[in-house]
């Protein structure tokens, strides 16, 4: 066979759509894979703020009550929090819907307010948390862009039917 043939082969409609096909088919089963992991990672969380909460119940803490400072245990609650924001981003792209922009900005935005519920004064700066307050107005405009966005396209859907 000789050169030019072959790349015209490659280079076809079919081969591009089998090649594509193989791709998507990689993406789902990584996604798929993903999802599992993510589903350990939960688990292990859950498991690991179970204990933590048990303990300081049982644990006689010299003020209050508990030992650890409750910022840390909300740090914890948010981490499963957004564990499961991510395993939504991914199940949505695996039920076909795609990225969803509004969902992953969500995620990040309740991943950055998790760093101000737990940012320590003794240990940052306030130039770390003016650039949290950044972030979060960032995220803030974007979300309420892509809502904005997308509400108009929900609009122009529903006259045209």
């Amino acid at each position: 066979m000789n050169l030019r043939k072959l790349l015209r082969r490659v280079t076809s409609d079919e081969s591009n759509r089998n090649f594509l096909g193989q791709i998507g088919k990689v993406e789902v089963l990584v996604s798929k894979l993903l999802s599992l992991m993510m589903l350990g990672v939960l688990a292990v969380g859950i498991i690991q703020l179970g204990f933590v909460l048990v303990t300081e119940i049982i644990h006689d803490a010299p003020y209050g009550f508990f030992s650890s400072s409750l910022i840390e245990i909300f740090g914890a609650f948010l981490n499963i929090l957004i564990a499961l924001e991510v395993l939504e981003n991914i199940t949505a792209y695996l039920r076909g819907s795609g990225i969803r922009i509004e969902l992953v900005i969500v995620t990040a935005l309740t991943a950055v307010a998790r760093k101000i519920v737990i940012f320590d004064f003794n240990k940052l700066s306030g130039t770390d948390l003016i650039g949290l307050g950044l972030a979060i107005f960032a995220l803030t405009i974007s979300y309420w862009l892509v809502r904005c966005t997308n509400q108009g396209d929900r609009d122009r859907s529903d006259r045209s039917h």
